[in-house]
């Protein structure tokens, strides 16, 4: 009887256990917290310094053309409210409120897409809080637009195939190589701007990541970037300890000192708990941001489309509904307008955690909520975001050069996904060299129509993704396509 009992038991016990390694590939199975809280930290570690990059960068540009005083408190605030609202909007894109919110397996986070057009309101603009400001009113209105998009997206969806998806992709990730590079040399702005210190370091955070990246599994792998980043950190400090010395500008002639000096200051004045402000930024409402945002949400919408396909094919082995489809691209939408009200740039599906959930096929909502509980309560931690502010360009552009790569060849994908006939070739080709061109060198739409060099200029993102859906319209179908 008591032998009967214990093999009953055992045979209980692996059956429940199996039940639960199970749950972690299902959308809706049921799991314990201390199984799916692991699972939701590994979704965030994976994002969680690719949230934060785009507003260090942006806010450096702004900070580059003005003031950069006005930015040292902003700066904390907005990275202390970007982690706050990544957890927000993907908490209802996991569960949806009405027709926001998709039901996927999917991350949210801050959109590395818009940098590129971004980076060129804040030259038109001349920086400064000015600037910003804008690009949160474009925001906020850009996202309300992609919100109404996403209700219309079914009778849309045919003009968004794998080959149009996939050339915006691969656009944003080019437009982002020359960001990436930029803070590898240590940010243009910086007076030691590709200095061997600088290089040194970004080359070893690099080796870094991909050493923990192909050379160990589970946790390290999957964490690389943000391991990285914090042995950069790390080294940062070290040899700021041991190699100081001045060095002379050479645009003014005058010294400084050369070594990351790192402003621990920030950190200590932060405080550990604060509620985020709303609108830390006031809204400006300027055409020469608005216009080329609006078209940017509907490249970003298309990336969406791509994202959510991804991840269902991916992850749960079938394509994903019209309905998730719609759901998901208004949480893009109203999720980047709740963005803009925290001052907080665009939130959009991560791609990051797209290929995560394809390599490792967990879906299981309730381990990605505890990810964005986590990602909520660092966002009531200020001293967390003033400890990211204060990182060298060279430590963040180490692991930037792989990120944004890395959307160039997600993008490949996409367009690899249908067959590559000559029609399809055509779009590609044309799209990037025609489109992406033009956008990569303004200088050519100098005589042209101002509201044209306001959509076009300064970002190869939106003509490339314009020039990509046109073609894929008035191109004649083949025949055995």
């Amino acid at each position: 009887m008591s032998v009967s009992y214990y093999i009953y038991c055992e045979v209980d016990v692996m059956k429940t256990t199996k039940e639960m390694s199970q749950a972690a590939y299902q959308f809706e199975g049921k799991m314990p917290l201390t199984q799916a809280i692991p699972l939701g930290l590994q979704h965030v570690l994976a994002m969680f310094v690719g949230n934060l990059t785009p507003i260090l960068i942006i806010t450096s540009a702004c900070a580059a053309l003005s003031d950069g005083e006005a930015f040292a408190a902003l700066q904390v605030t907005l990275l202390q409210n970007a982690m706050l609202v990544a957890g927000i909007v993907t908490l209802i894109q996991l569960f949806a409120i009405g027709p926001i919110g998709g039901k996927v397996p999917i991350v949210m986070g801050t959109s590395s897409g818009f940098i590129g057009v971004f980076q060129s309101v804040v030259v038109s603009m001349g920086g400064g809080v000015l600037a910003y400001g804008a690009i949160m009113g474009a925001s906020l209105i850009g996202g309300l637009f992609e919100g109404v998009l996403g209700f219309f997206l079914k009778p849309l969806r045919k003009f968004f195939p794998s080959v149009v998806t996939g050339t915006v992709v691969l656009s944003i990730g080019l437009s982002l190589i020359s960001v990436g590079i930029n803070s590898f040399g240590g940010g243009n702005s910086a007076k030691d701007f590709g200095s061997m210190e600088n290089l040194l370091l970004a080359i070893f955070v690099l080796i870094v990541i991909l050493i923990l990246k192909h050379g160990t599994k589970g946790f390290t792998s999957s964490s690389s970037i943000l391991l990285g980043i914090i042995v950069g950190y790390i080294a940062a400090f070290i040899m700021g300890l041991v190699l100081p010395h001045t060095a002379v500008d050479p645009a003014t002639g005058a010294e400084y000192t050369k070594a990351w000096v790192l402003d621990w200051s920030k950190v200590a004045e932060a405080s550990w708990i604060a509620v985020p402000s709303l609108v830390p930024v006031k809204l400006v409402f300027d055409l020469r941001a608005i216009l080329p945002v609006m078209v940017m949400f509907i490249v970003t919408a298309v990336e969406t489309v791509g994202d959510i396909s991804g991840v269902m094919e991916g992850g749960m082995g079938r394509e994903a509904t019209d309905k998730e489809l719609s759901g998901g691209v208004i949480c893009d939408g109203i999720g980047s307008s709740i963005a803009a009200v925290f001052g907080v740039l665009p939130n959009t599906s991560f791609s990051q955690n797209v290929g995560l959930v394809a390599m490792t096929k967990i879906v299981n909502r309730l381990a990605l909520a505890t990810g964005a509980v986590f990602l909520i309560l660092c966002g009531l931690i200020p001293k967390l975001g003033a400890l990211v502010s204060i990182m060298p360009q060279a430590v963040l552009g180490g692991a930037a050069v792989m990120m944004f790569s890395s959307i160039v060849v997600s993008g490949i994908q996409l367009i690899m996904k249908g067959p590559m006939t000559p029609r399809n070739l055509t779009i590609v080709s044309v799209s990037l060299g025609v489109g992406y061109g033009m956008g990569a060198n303004p200088g050519i739409l100098a005589h042209a129509p101002q509201f044209i060099s306001l959509i076009f200029g300064g970002s190869g993102i939106v003509p490339a993704a314009l020039m990509a859906i046109l073609l894929n319209v008035l191109l004649p179908k083949e025949k055995n396509s």
